[in-house]
C-alpha cells in the first residue's frame, strides 16, 4: 500500500461527503500501514464550522490510539488543510501530511505556512486532479 492507495481511500470519504451535500473533503489517518480513522466534512450535517474532515479524523484517531499525539501517523486529505486544521495537526504532532489539491484561498500554506509541527513532513499533489475535479463538480452544482 502506498500514498495513492490511501489517497483513494480519502477520495472515497470525499465522495461520501459530496453525497450528503457537504463540501467534498475526505481524510484518512494511517498508522503502521493501517487506516485507523476515516472522515469527511460534516459542517452542514452538524451545523458546526469546525467539523472539517481533518478535525473529525484527528478525534477518531486519538480515540483509537488512546492518546492525543499522532506522532507515527500520516494524514491523507483530499484538499490542503486550512489554518485551523493545520494548527490542530501541529498540536497532535502528526508525523506526515499528504494532500491532493492545494487550496489557493484558504490553505494553511498561504495564511500560516509555519503553523505545522517542525517535524511534520508534507507531500502535496497526490491525485490532485481527482480532488480538484470533485470540488469543481460540487461548486458548479451549488451555483
Amino acid at each position: 500500500m502506498d500514498d495513492i492507495y490511501f489517497m483513494k481511500q480519502a477520495l472515497s470519504e470525499a465522495e461520501t461527503a459530496f453525497g450528503k451535500g457537504e463540501v467534498p473533503v475526505g481524510a484518512v489517518i494511517v498508522c503502521e500501514g493501517r487506516i485507523i480513522a476515516r472522515a469527511g466534512n460534516l459542517t452542514e450535517t452538524l451545523n458546526d464550522v469546525t467539523a472539517h474532515a481533518e478535525m473529525q479524523a484527528i478525534t477518531a484517531a486519538a480515540s483509537v490510539l488512546g492518546g492525543k499525539y499522532l506522532k507515527d501517523c500520516t494524514l491523507y486529505v483530499t484538499v490542503e488543510p486550512c489554518p485551523m486544521c493545520a494548527g490542530a495537526l501541529a498540536w497532535a504532532q502528526i508525523s506526515r501530511i499528504v494532500y491532493g489539491a492545494g487550496d489557493e484561498k484558504r490553505g494553511y500554506s498561504l495564511a500560516a505556512p509555519a503553523i505545522l509541527h517542525p517535524k511534520t513532513q508534507v507531500s502535496a499533489g497526490i491525485l490532485a486532479e481527482e480532488a480538484q475535479g470533485l470540488m469543481r463538480r460540487f461548486f458548479i452544482g451549488r451555483r
